[in-house]
């Protein structure tokens, strides 16, 4: 069998421009979106690295289908959790989720200066930030400092106009109509 990514390397045209992606707003979408990304960026052998904040647990399809690639494709893949296995709000915050997002946060920054990576999606980090489990001036920080070529999206509700300011690609999903607004519970394989 043939290694995909060695005979279909498309090295993208770095020459280009990284860019700063954010993916907000209050309707349902926006880490979906992000990993539609990463699979498009993995099919063109791209090293991605997904950080999810604010989600523990195993109990994801993405996940899933992230650890069922063909080994060609997922050794350019690198997914860490550094969330807790529950909803976060400020109000019920703890001192293991901050621990946990901290992790998270030095890992990514870590790979950002290391540029270790071509995109890096940091999922439910707008959520973080606006619980005060990563610091805002740091994240603006790292982002303007962020290697030339590197694309790095953020998703998450309650993006901070600083995030905004800054981003060169900013979508905001907005609630139309939806099903829970009818009592119909989370599906699996529709939102998790």
């Amino acid at each position: 069998m043939t290694d995909y990514c060695s005979n279909n390397l498309i090295n993208p045209d770095w020459a280009k421009h990284g860019y700063i992606q954010v993916y907000t707003g209050n309707g349902k979408g926006k880490t979906t979106a992000s990993l539609g990304l990463a699979m498009r960026a993995l099919g063109r052998c791209w090293k991605v690295l997904i950080i999810m904040f604010m989600k523990g647990g195993d109990d994801y399809g993405e996940l899933n289908s992230f650890r069922n690639l063909s080994p060609e494709i997922a050794r350019n893949l690198t997914i860490i959790q550094a969330g807790p296995d529950r909803i976060v709000y400020q109000n019920n915050k703890t001192d293991e989720d901050t621990e946990l997002i901290k992790k998270g946060w030095e890992l990514a920054k870590k790979a950002i200066k290391n540029d270790e990576y071509n995109l890096i999606i940091l999922d439910e980090a707008n959520i973080a930030i606006d619980l005060g489990l990563i610091d805002l001036q740091e994240m603006l920080d790292v982002l303007k400092n962020k290697p030339e070529e590197m694309e790095i999206v953020l998703t998450g509700r309650n993006a901070r106009q600083e995030i905004i300011d800054i981003a060169h690609l900013v979508s905001e999903i907005k609630p139309v109509k939806h099903y829970w607004d009818t009592g119909i519970a989370a599906r699996k394989g529709i939102e998790y």
